[in-house]
Formats: structure tokens, sequence, C-alpha cells
């Protein structure tokens, strides 16, 4: 009976062991999927973004060209002031410091109220596509087995680099595209939509940060 015994207790010990060992390999191929998103960059460069930016731009191009006619005085003025100010007496000295100073606070006030203007109607822009973005997110994430997704749009995002590969902004963008159904808008010479910040400052994607003339919008209310 102590034979059988010692005979049968290695065979168990290997069996169990075989046993953990399987169990640890399944633990260690069970992994957490992670995917990070610039939320900005998908809202500007999905097609409707680009759309929407472009015609928001082109409004205000008037008022652009109002901004540059009234600092095109301006600085005329201040040239007039510099060649001429020791060949004018102290009238008309005085009576050109005060066309500037009138001209230059008009500029202010229209420069200013055109930039709450063009950020407002911009962040009204960020809301509406953002919100139907982040519905279009919430299924991409699930549909794919994420278990977590991070925004790096935020200059004060937790992550400092993440790999390409974990980078699921290109999809949300083509996903978001292909639930609106908005086609890509043709290139407008002389506009361009506002961008985010690139990706790639937080070590994700190289999008790169095309120039615009409105100032970019916040991310969008949750």
């Amino acid at each position: 009976m102590t034979r059988n015994f010692v005979r049968f207790f290695p065979v168990v010990a290997v069996a169990m062991f075989l046993s953990a060992f399987a169990a640890t390999g399944v633990a260690q191929t069970t992994t957490t999927k992670i995917g990070v998103v610039d939320i900005q960059a998908a809202i500007f460069s999905c097609n409707e973004g680009q759309r929407d930016f472009q015609a928001l731009q082109k409004q205000f191009e008037p008022k652009k060209n109002e901004i540059d006619s009234l600092g095109k005085e301006v600085e005329d003025l201040k040239k007039t002031y510099s060649a001429q100010q020791d060949k004018l007496n102290a009238e008309a000295r005085d009576n050109l410091v005060k066309q500037i100073d009138t001209k230059q606070k008009q500029l202010n006030r229209v420069l200013e109220d055109a930039q709450g203007d063009a950020q407002q109607k911009q962040q009204d822009i960020v809301n509406r596509i953002g919100q139907k973005m982040l519905g279009v997110l919430d299924k991409y994430a699930k549909d794919n087995a994420f278990s977590l997704v991070l925004d790096v749009s935020g200059q004060q995002n937790p992550v400092l680099w993440a790999a390409e590969t974990v980078n699921i902004t290109p999809a949300i963008v083509t996903a978001y595209n292909t639930e609106s159904g908005v086609p890509a808008p043709p290139k407008a010479a002389g506009v361009t939509a506002p961008t985010a910040k690139p990706a790639g400052a937080t070590g994700v994607g190289t999008t790169p940060k095309p120039a615009g003339s409105v100032a970019p919008a916040t991310k969008p209310k949750p």
C-alpha cells in the first residue's frame, strides 16, 4: 500500500504543477486592452469638422479684412508721427497722437469682439461634434474590446508617452466619417481649418499643426 502511494504521489504532483502552469499561462495571456485618442484632433480633422471650421473662417473673412485695414491705418499713422514729429508744431503733434490713440482703441475693440465671437462659435462646433464623437468612441471601444481609452488632447493629460499602435485617433475619425456620412470638403484656397495641438506632442501620432486664423477651442463639454 505504501509503495503504491509513493508511486502515485509524483504523478499527482506533476499533474498539479502542469495545471498551475497552465493557469498561470492563461493569466499571463489575458491583458487589459488600452488605447489613446486625441479627441480634439479627431474633431478638427473629421470631414464634418473640416467643413464647419472652413465655413466659420469664411464667415469671419470680412471681419479679418476690417482688422487688417485698421491695423494698417494705425501703422501708417505711427510711421507718419515717427517721420514728422520734429517738423510738426505742438498742436499738429497732439492731433496726430490723438488719431493714433483713437484708431488703436478702435482696432482693439474690433479685434477683441471678433476673437470672442469666433471662439464662442468654434466652441459650439466642438461641443456639437464632440458629443456625437463620444458616442462613436463608445461603440468603437466596446466593439474592439478596449478596457480603457485615454484622451491625450489636453496639455495636462497624464500620458507621457504611448506607442503609435495604441493610438486609435485615425480609427475614430474614420468611424465618425462613416457614421456622419459627411463627405470630405474641398480644399478652399486661403482657408485652413484650425486644429488642436498635434497628437505627437504626447508621443502619440504625427499630425502636423496647420496655421489657422481662429484660436483652437477647448475639448467638448461632457
